[in-house]
């Protein structure tokens, strides 16, 4: 079809509709052909290539199901809490707070007031990173020659500008990332030890235990010893669900994790939220 023309490439544009792409976003999302067994009808469907990013706003009780389709994904997460973003992920208490650097089922996602923004309800990967952040564009031009979102090699941290740009953040607004399905831990000596995805297939369901801004980066691993840049597609299913209550085995888990739940129980209903 010739292009050459204002109406020629029109035709050509329409003529797309309903194409599906190996990466790309189902609008509208419940048009997904594969949703997961007894979700509700879902709110997000996407699939986030390697070296891609993507960010979306999911209400209170949603469930978030990410899934490494090929082995090579690596999921960096910030959360912030949709209408008031200074409240947003801390990496560093949540792992203090609940005495475990090492992400899995039933671990909280906490912020710097110590309250839960979301919880992991399901885990099949247990390859996480709470300690490592994501690369950056220093980082990426030494290793691979080029970090810049429209290379062939960007980096997490310069695809989380982007996406904090669309939600009304800025570069200062990017705090320390977790890590899903690319894992590390720490040896005797005290040095980090890259381990590796699980393979394909691997998920990993989160609960958003408040209205949040969602932003994810698909790169590889900064301790990725792999000379390549090597990241393959993600899988991102969200659909509506109810927050964890009082009662929930996940609230009791833990005098720590009761206690922030506590807290961001009080915190929503002095707003009427809860």
């Amino acid at each position: 079809m010739a292009t050459a023309t204002t109406h020629g490439a029109r035709e050509h544009a329409r003529a797309q509709q309903g194409t599906r792409a190996e990466a790309m976003p189902v609008v509208p999302a419940a048009d997904w052909q594969d949703p997961p067994p007894g979700a509700a009808p879902l709110v997000w469907a996407e699939t986030v290539a390697g070296g891609n990013y993507t960010h979306k706003v999911l209400a209170r009780g949603t469930e978030l199901r990410l899934t490494d389709l090929a082995g090579d994904a690596c999921a960096h997460l910030l959360l912030y809490v949709a209408d008031r973003p200074w409240e947003r992920l801390n990496v560093a208490d949540t792992v203090k707070v609940q005495w475990n650097a090492y992400l899995g089922e039933g671990r909280l996602l906490l912020s710097d007031q110590g309250r839960v923004l979301a919880s992991v309800v399901a885990d099949t990967s247990g390859r996480h990173d709470a300690l490592c952040g994501t690369s950056t564009l220093v980082r990426n031009t030494d290793r691979y020659g080029d970090g810049t979102p429209q290379s062939a090699s960007p980096a997490g941290r310069e695809l989380f500008k982007l996406a904090a740009a669309k939600n009304g953040l800025a570069p200062r607004d990017l705090p320390p990332s977790l890590s899903f399905f690319q894992g590390v831990e720490i040896t005797e000596d005290g040095a980090p030890l890259f381990t590796g995805s699980a393979g394909p297939g691997a998920t990993v369901t989160l609960r958003a235990e408040q209205d949040l801004t969602v932003l994810i980066a698909n790169v590889p691993h900064p301790a990725d010893p792999r000379p390549a840049y090597t990241s393959t597609p993600l899988e991102v299913l969200a659909w509506r669900a109810r927050p964890t209550a009082a009662g929930d085995p996940l609230w009791e888990a833990t005098p720590e994790g009761r206690r922030a739940f506590l807290n961001t129980a009080e915190f929503l209903a002095t707003r009427g939220l809860a």
